[in-house]
């Protein structure tokens, strides 16, 4: 279905020129301002340009129309007084140029402490006097354009990297006299393209470049969603300056951070993937392919503690005045949506050593079924490799560390400290190699708007997961940890294609998680098939009430992938808030997964996996990259008239249910575990039935004990009751402890509060509503829609309370409800 979209609402733009010249390090240095909520500083980018990756990729007529043919309008360099002060100085302004690395006064801890194994839519830019072109022809002067949204660009200038003691190492000359254009350009081209054996020493005069002196201001100007900068004279990507400095602060109202108090009412600070990734953090170059590296030093008040993805367990330098900066970098090339940070008061949870009910840490898991490599180079752009370092790939368990407010520390005792070690080896056993190092788990604020959100090195999760039992924790723990491979090891070069990212960690969650618990495979089998009911459940409600072009998996069709000349293009439905409540291609990825794992069974299939993962890590893929490959490796007799044609229609390119699952689950039997609860919804039907006064022969009700993904089994079906009385809901509440179960099973006991008017309980509904936040925004609605007064009093109460924390995309769409 071809629908004509709002630019400024749907799609979301991704405006950088990346196909004439591609950032390959980042370099920031930044400081955290709590009281202005701004973090100001630098970003140094060090750059190659497009005759190193000239792609063949055509452009599109939807993507074409970001391209402007109209000339530029440029700021004029102006004096800008910031001035570079000692490396130990430090101001709340920017007055400081203090990057720090290893060999620099901060002593390299990255082995001991396990880091690293081997040592709108684009508007049309007013004209001038200044031509300018986003490509490298003609007489006209290159046009460097960044993804930019919401932040205040001070200055540019170019970076005079040949002023570097010990510089000249990367040039042919024995000794810099004067420095030109092209002599920086071959100096930065050198410093990038060394080999992966000489990370440290590339980093090392990466962070000495980023303090070099300016040799030149450069003319910026933004607009809604980008940065434009160029230099007079330099006609192509070639000649354009390959390092250059950027002088920015961010906005407190920007999008890609989040300013908030923490469970203790502290003030703290994270980033947030969506909608519109890092730009609203620094100037970068958004699209997937820009894959790219980093370091960075970050200040803050020193009561504070800096999370952020690195491949270091990063530790504080005390600076003057009661601050401390935090130094992190990264050797993988990722794509900049995948940077995360987070400042806050948080503190290091350690496990209660008087612990004895530890899930699968008393009793190790068996020998890893994937300890082994395929021997062989990696398909990968050059660096420091896990999959190639063998004590990497034998490590079950990677070093890792849990951050929460003070508040929560019997909760992460309890609950997550313990999961960790089991899920991470269960994660091992099916895919192999991690793909990182190390790992952090934040428990982030009660406004986070999803359960968990997963980065390199770093694992945001949602406080709800705490609640009721470990289940709950432990499902989305392993869904984010399947992302170490499936979204951020292995990226998809479409971000419209996200099947490939939420669809796969849906599918491993289950699987991860039988293994973490040592389930027998009879078992395993049990609950993962109750789990496939509840997702289809939940599939069906979600395509019943979202429009029919926002279920479909690859919306661009042929066209995936594809980019304009530049490389600027835009994601369907980016900017959508509906978009961020959808699990449409969480869901049916997942069914396919699953389907494509039955018909070929677990064994074929899971060794298969292991082989992509081998063959594609470090890399960005489309679907047709998993497809072909799975169907080639396959023998025939288990294809089954499968091909990536038939998967692309009956699953990626339709809306609705999906034909192969439409005649799965009606020719599926139910399996045992919700055959029980089949058996339970029939008690408490006859409990509902039975007369106030009962008689006095009439045989008491006897239920079983439920597993949590029963009990939302048993509400689900009871939501479909028309009626039932308060008795009941009391009984209910009683029998099972509602109150006590985690998000997922009290989430619908509020819904049955709601829909029944169960006064009594309203008090559940409000504890709900701001505790777990990334879940109840569709009880708002529920609220609203049953036209009662005393539920939209509460719906309005609630968020009164809650909406000067709440997410923004959150608060938009519940004021949408309520007004």
């Amino acid at each position: 279905m071809d629908v004509k979209l709002d630019p400024s609402r749907d799609d979301l733009p991704l405006m950088a020129n990346t196909s004439h010249i591609l950032v390959k390090h980042y370099v920031l240095d930044l400081h955290v301002d709590f009281e202005s909520q701004v973090i100001e500083g630098t970003i140094v980018l060090f750059f190659e340009d497009g005759n190193q990756f000239k792609k063949g990729n055509s452009s599109t007529e939807e993507t074409c129309q970001l391209e402007s043919n109209e000339a530029c309008k440029f700021r004029m360099p102006e004096p800008c007084h910031i001035p570079v002060t000692n490396a130990r100085t430090f101001s709340s302004k920017m007055e400081y140029n203090d990057f720090a690395i290893c060999s620099k006064g901060e002593k390299d801890t990255s082995d001991k402490d396990g880091n690293h194994d081997n040592l709108e839519q684009a508007s049309g830019i007013s004209s001038s006097k200044y031509c300018c072109d986003t490509g490298n022809h003609g007489s006209e002067d290159f046009l460097l354009v960044l993804d930019c949204c919401d932040l205040s660009v001070l200055k540019v200038e170019e970076v005079d990297i040949a002023a570097v003691p010990g510089i000249e190492k990367f040039t042919m000359s024995p000794k810099l006299t004067v420095a030109s254009e092209e002599l920086r350009n071959q100096i930065v081209h050198e410093l990038v393209t060394l080999p992966a054996d000489r990370w440290r020493e590339q980093f090392d005069y990466y962070a000495r470049c980023s303090q070099a002196p300016g040799c030149g201001e450069l003319f910026f100007d933004t607009d809604a969603w980008s940065l434009q900068i160029r230099k007079t004279g330099a006609q192509t990507a070639t000649d354009f300056p390959h390092a250059i400095r950027i002088w920015y602060k961010t906005k407190p109202e920007g999008q890609s951070v989040t300013w908030t108090s923490d469970q203790c009412g502290r003030p703290c600070v994270y980033t947030m993937g969506s909608p519109i990734n890092n730009r609203a953090l620094f100037p970068c170059q958004e699209p997937p392919v820009a894959m790219s590296t980093w370091q960075a030093t970050v200040r803050a008040a020193a009561s504070f503690v800096v999370l952020m993805s690195g491949e270091n367990s990063a530790k504080p330098t005390q600076l003057q005045e009661g601050f401390a900066s935090w130094h992190y970098y990264v050797t993988m090339p990722m794509p900049a949506s995948t940077f995360t940070i987070a400042v806050g008061c948080w503190t290091e949870m350690r496990p209660d050593t008087c612990s004895s009910n530890d899930l699968a840490t008393e009793r190790p898991l068996p020998p890893s079924e994937a300890d082994f490599r395929y021997i062989g180079i990696c398909g990968h752009m050059e660096y420091p490799c896990r999959f190639q370092n063998d004590s990497a790939t034998t490590q079950e368990i990677i070093p890792h560390r849990v951050f929460a407010p003070m508040c929560l520390k019997s909760a992460c005792q309890e609950t997550l400290l313990r999961l960790i070690p089991p899920c991470l080896s269960a994660a091992h056993s099916v895919l192999g190699t991690h793909p990182f190092s190390r790992l952090d788990v934040l428990i982030v604020p009660a406004n986070f708007p999803s359960l968990g959100m997963a980065s390199p090195h770093i694992i945001f999760l949602s406080q709800s997961t705490l609640t009721g039992t470990s289940h709950l924790c432990g499902t989305r723990l392993c869904h984010e940890i399947a992302h170490a491979w499936f979204g951020l090891a292995i990226g998809a070069r479409d971000w419209t294609e996200e099947w490939l990212s939420e669809g796969f960690a849906t599918h491993l969650e289950d699987v991860f998680w039988a293994k973490a618990q040592q389930l027998a495979p009879s078992e395993a089998q049990e609950q993962q098939e109750l789990r496939a009911c509840l997702r289809w459940h939940r599939l069906q409600d979600e395509l019943r009430d979202s429009p029919e072009e926002m279920q479909v998996l690859r919306p661009s069709k042929e066209k995936t992938g594809l980019v304009s000349d530049s490389g600027a293009s835009v994601i369907k439905h980016g900017l959508n808030p509906e978009k961020t409540f959808m699990q449409v291609h969480y869901l049916k990825g997942y069914f396919l997964l699953r389907f494509l794992a039955t018909r070929l069974g677990d064994e074929t299939y899971f060794s298969f996996l292991r082989k992509f993962v081998h063959t594609f890590h470090g890399q960005l893929i489309l679907s047709q990259d998993f497809l072909q490959m799975l169907l080639e490796n396959i023998p025939e007799e288990k294809r089954l008239e499968l091909s990536v044609e038939n998967i692309f229609q009956d699953w990626l390119e339709s809306s609705g249910i999906p034909k192969p699952l439409q005649r799965e689950r009606q020719a599926g039997v139910e399996c045992g575990l919700a055959r029980q609860v089949s058996a339970e919804v029939t008690k408490w039907v006859r409990v509902n039935q039975r007369p106030r006064k009962r008689k006095r022969r009439q045989k008491k009700e006897v239920f079983e004990k439920l597993l949590p993904d029963q009990l939302v089994l048993l509400l689900e079906r009871l939501l479909e009751q028309k009626t039932l009385n308060p008795r009941t809901l009391q009984s209910l509440q009683r029998t099972y402890h509602l109150h006590d179960q985690d998000a997922e099973v009290r989430h619908r006991w509020c819904e049955l509060i709601v829909k029944h008017r169960y006064t009594t309980a309203y008090s559940s509904v409000e504890r709900f509503l701001q505790e777990d936040q990334a879940m109840g925004v569709y009880l708002y609605g529920e609220l609203m829609v049953s036209e009662d007064a005393r539920q939209q009093q509460l719906a309005h109460r609630c968020f009164e309370l809650a909406k000067g924390q709440m997410d923004r995309s959150s608060a938009k769409v519940v004021a949408e409800m309520l007004f």
